[in-house]
């Protein structure tokens, strides 16, 4: 029966993946989020219970991946979607059209009416990068690039700086076509690179063990206490910049 919990908790996963989906199309960002929060906390849950009880599985892994592709890689790149949608209304001013003459006939393209299908570059870069975590077995006890769930709270950070958030400047970069067209290729990037990142996996609570990993923890309760929404995005930063610190370290040492 103990065998069924991890695999349980994945499904429920990709069910909060699922809806979250449904969410994110219709624009609804905040119920989005929700799900997505409560997506990536099965998932969190879902690798712990399956240590502790000694039921690893290939099956396991591959389910875990299917359940990360929708929740932390298609809704990601639907809320991008939308923003990006969303921009072209404050960044651009009027639709820039060209007329196109095919025997006789008149084309109007509106070149706005593709820009934010680049959001969905994030889905791809998400598939490519879990389809290598499955066949790499050097990603234990760290990651190699941004792991999709990382990259999912960095982007669901951003329509929930929008909504619970009063700040102009905060309003400015984030309604801005170009910021989030670089965000994208950022994300995209940064899931593939590689770049050795820690992980908040925990095979014991001691202190000298993990000390980079409590610091962390602690910034960011600090920072979400005095940032809120807007620290997610801070933190995804953090996260990266300590991993680099460390890895610098570790290569001095040896």
């Amino acid at each position: 029966m103990k065998k069924h919990i991890p695999n349980t908790l994945t499904l429920l996963n990709l069910l909060c993946g699922s809806i979250a989906t449904i969410y994110a199309v219709e624009g609804l960002f905040g119920i989005t989020a929700f799900f997505v929060f409560l997506g990536i906390f099965f998932d969190f849950f879902d690798g712990f219970a399956a240590r502790k009880l000694r039921v690893q599985s290939e099956i396991g892994l591959q389910l875990d991946s299917l359940a990360d592709m929708v929740t932390s890689g298609v809704v990601p790149g639907i809320v991008m979607y939308q923003l990006l949608k969303m921009s072209l209304n404050t960044t651009w001013g009027e639709v820039p059209v060209i007329d196109i003459n095919i025997h006789d006939t008149y084309f109007v393209i509106a070149y706005e009416s593709f820009i934010p299908f680049i959001g969905l570059l994030i889905p791809l870069a998400s598939a490519y990068r879990l389809a290598k975590f499955n066949i790499d077995d050097d990603q234990q006890t760290s990651f190699t690039g941004l792991p999709t769930p990382a990259n999912a709270l960095f982007i669901l950070s951003l329509p929930l700086v929008l909504i619970y958030q009063d700040s102009d400047m905060a309003f400015a970069i984030i309604r801005n076509t170009w910021v989030l067209i670089a965000i994208t290729l950022a994300s995209c990037y940064m899931l593939n690179a590689n770049i050795k990142l820690f992980a908040l996996k925990f095979k014991n609570w001691g202190l000298r063990e993990n000390a980079v990993k409590y610091v962390f923890l602690i910034l960011c309760a600090l920072l979400l206490a005095m940032l809120r929404f807007a620290a997610i995005p801070l933190i995804i930063i953090l996260y990266v910049i300590i991993s680099l610190i460390t890895n610098k370290r570790s290569s001095l040492v040896n």
